[in-house]
């Protein structure tokens, strides 16, 4: 071999060697490697949402050769979060949503975005069933007798959620118009800060995702009464539903999806929604999130658009029968 046969070798073991090493080098989904990044609206490590992104993340960024990172943009019940990714211009913007983007659509006056003209749904990710705990130290075992107290005691009482129109808040509101009762609402920056309060003694009571509230409940500082599915939560069936304590239709859940600007290009929402539905189907998330009670759902993205609008649709009434407000 001639020193010029023996150099381009070299070169070309050497471009190799560099594409084997990095990650990201290959199937980019667009040029340069830059980051996918993905808004969360809630503090980072204190919700269910910024936790499924997060064990989602890894595998997307193999399937999409770039890295993916989580933006944590809390504040506004979502708000904020949802209308830095409606504004996102550089196209490698994404957001990720709960129910609060669905009920802001009709509870928030002056809201700065469209959901359905200013956003595009990606992919439905997964979702939770939800509990309503309450304080150890609260003299109640069980949600008539919550209802009881809350009656002869209106306002007495406080409850916590994890934001103004999240769906801590929504169950709240639905809670009191159902059973007839008045309790004051006090709305956090996410449901970690809430819980530490509950657990605390600072508030009375919350609805909150249940495998966050889980290990709670089993060690007594907080008591279940009641959880949110029409059926009884795989994860909890000890557990009894409100709608089976005397309140019939009473279901909520947590939903967990993500959205795009409008003006992203379909074939780069596609390519996010298969490497979402890449990770979902990985036997070891499946494995994590089971683990935690988070059910996994996945698909195209047209699933997730029509949730969206059936879920606005749903909570606008709600909304409108309830009174429901912003505090």
């Amino acid at each position: 071999m001639n020193a010029g046969s023996f150099a381009r070798l070299l070169l070309w073991l050497g471009g190799f060697g560099l594409a084997l090493a990095s990650p990201y080098a290959s199937a980019q989904i667009w040029p340069g490697g830059q980051p996918l990044r993905v808004i969360v609206p809630f503090p980072g490590g204190a919700s269910t949402l910024d936790s499924v992104v997060r064990t989602l993340a890894p595998e997307m960024s193999r399937a999409l050769g770039v890295p993916v990172i989580v933006d944590n943009r809390p504040g506004a019940g979502t708000v904020i979060g949802v209308d830095a990714t409606a504004k996102a211009t550089d196209g490698r913007t994404i957001g990720a949503v709960a129910n609060s983007f669905t009920v802001n659509q009709t509870l928030v006056k002056n809201l700065p975005y469209d959901a359905l003209r200013d956003l595009q749904p990606v992919a439905l990710m997964a979702r939770t069933a939800n509990v309503l705990a309450v304080r150890p130290s609260l003299s109640v075992s069980t949600l008539s007798e919550l209802v009881d107290y809350a009656r002869k005691n209106p306002g007495r009482l406080s409850y916590g959620s994890f934001g103004n129109g999240t769906t801590a808040h929504f169950a709240g509101e639905m809670l009191k118009t159902q059973a007839g009762i008045f309790v004051v609402h006090i709305p956090y920056r996410g449901q970690g800060p809430a819980l530490t309060d509950l657990l605390g003694g600072n508030i009375d009571m919350m609805f909150g995702n249940l495998p966050d509230f889980l290990p709670h409940i089993r060690s007594g500082k907080l008591k279940a009464l009641g959880t949110t599915y029409l059926t009884r939560a795989p994860l909890a069936p000890d557990i009894p539903t409100v709608a089976e304590q005397g309140y019939p239709g009473f279901e909520t859940d947590s939903w967990y999806g993500v959205i795009a600007p409008a003006s992203m290009p379909r074939d780069v929402v596609e390519r996010i929604n298969a490497a979402i539905n890449r990770a979902l189907d990985d036997p070891a998330i499946q494995r994590n999130l089971g683990e935690r009670g988070i059910e996994k759902i996945g698909g195209p993205s047209a699933q997730l658009g029509d949730h969206i609008r059936s879920e606005i649709a749903k909570y606008a009434k709600i909304v409108r029968d309830s009174g429901m407000q912003i505090d």
